[in-house]
């Protein structure tokens, strides 16, 4: 994950953690040994819309809607590209 780090320095998003937490969406997959990557961003204010009918569009921050898709662009790229197989 170093050169995913590297590439995202310029964004401010280098660092990495490794957690046992997952979102309930993919705690399912995570328990069957599927690999689960996530961009951590500050989230105080996201439960207040999620799952609810206040839940639109128009509460998506453009900037960390644009940082999201830098980390997962970038993470796929170099989990597509790796000679190396992640490990379950």
């Amino acid at each position: 994950m170093h050169p995913v780090a590297q590439a995202l320095e310029c964004i401010g998003a280098s660092t990495k953690t490794h957690s046992r937490e997952v979102e309930t969406d993919v705690d399912p997959l995570n328990k069957k040994g599927v690999p689960g990557f996530s961009p951590a961003q500050d989230s105080r204010f996201y439960f207040n819309y999620r799952h609810t009918a206040a839940d639109t569009f128009d509460k998506v921050d453009p900037r960390e809607l644009n940082e999201n898709a830098a980390v997962i662009t970038v993470l796929a790229c170099a989990l597509a590209d790796s000679a190396d197989t992640v490990p379950r």
